[in-house]
């Protein structure tokens, strides 16, 4: 015999012996099955937030849903990595810069999809109720141009 059967032998042996890694249990929610919760204090009073995986704080994916009430505003703020958004219901108004300028955002109904890159400052807003679906790798830090924007400081 070659050299290739005890190598070969050497690597399934090897690969046998290590753990297998855990894997992930199945993440399935029906909508009744959501639960809703008073949304994170970065975010402005009303906001009802259901986390479906993961958390925007920790590390790793996560995926979350929000409730924007009608008048909900958020003044320009970027992340340190890219948010993705999906609009599920109602129409949610994004612009990016870094003054709040209606004049410079357009609206997303529902269907639309929006991805606003790391570093990239933004804003929002609704006129209407709105849901919204976000995503990405955490944390999801949040960083308020203006710093007397951040709810966190009312």
């Amino acid at each position: 015999m070659g050299r290739s059967f005890p190598i070969g032998l050497a690597a399934i042996v090897l690969l046998s012996s290590m753990p297998a890694t855990a894997q992930q249990p199945v993440v399935a929610f029906t909508p009744a099955e959501i639960q809703w919760d008073d949304g994170p204090a970065v975010l402005p009073r009303g906001v009802k937030a259901a986390r479906l995986q993961g958390s925007p704080a920790q590390s790793g994916p996560f995926t979350v849903r929000l409730k924007l009430q009608a008048g909900y505003k958020l003044g320009p703020h970027w992340h340190p990595r890219d948010e993705l958004v999906t609009v599920l219901s109602g129409t949610v108004y994004f612009g990016t810069g870094e003054t709040f300028s209606p004049a410079q955002g357009k609206a997303y109904p529902a269907g639309s999809f929006v991805v606003l890159p790391a570093n990239t400052p933004h804003f929002t807003w609704t006129e209407d109720e709105a849901v919204i679906q976000a995503h990405g790798i955490g944390p999801l830090d949040f960083t308020h141009v203006n710093p007397a924007d951040d709810p966190r400081r009312r």
